[in-house]
């Protein structure tokens, strides 16, 4: 997939064997395999050119890393504590653009209207407003594939299932 992304256009077999021989040796039976095999998961489609097929890319590879890390997530017995390790993985940089996706995500969701909902002391059934022990954190909790308006993401396809393999 990578070969394919950076790319950016439909390709051959030929062209992205050529490619990958710069750096080692591979066999041109290995690349068509390997093409077939993401044709068939759906994440490249291809079109055919005379007797070869060239290849594009399904989805983009920010939705393959949000699929990967979505099925890594869903694949957890105790997402929440899943969630907490791998942002205490991220270096501050990596934090910092977490903080920003979720405020894209933010500005993109409707306001709500301040009349429509009950505040803390209206659900606790109290007329006055409750205390807080503190500044309330905003929830950082990363948004699904689909809401990070990545083309590819929920089209009828499983991005994130076995996909050949990473690097390809």
């Amino acid at each position: 997939m990578t070969r394919v992304w950076e790319w950016n256009r439909p390709v051959t077999v030929r062209e992205v064997l050529e490619d990958l021989q710069k750096e080692r040796s591979i066999a041109y039976t290995t690349v068509m395999t390997v093409l077939d095999n993401l044709h068939q998961k759906g994440w490249v489609r291809r079109e055919a050119e005379g007797r070869a097929y060239r290849y594009e890319a399904v989805s983009t590879r920010a939705a393959y890393a949000a699929a990967l890390m979505n099925e890594a997530w869903s694949a957890s017995d105790n997402p929440a504590a899943a969630l907490v390790a791998f942002f205490g993985m991220m270096s501050p940089e990596q934090r910092q653009a977490l903080r920003d996706a979720v405020r894209m995500v933010q500005v993109d969701e409707p306001a709500e209207d301040p009349e429509d909902t009950e505040g803390p002391e209206e659900a606790a059934g109290q007329g006055e407003p409750a205390e807080q022990a503190g500044p309330v954190e905003e929830d950082r909790t990363p948004p699904p594939p689909e809401a990070a308006g990545e083309p590819g993401a929920g089209e009828g396809h499983e991005p994130g299932a076995n996909a050949g393999g990473k690097g390809r």
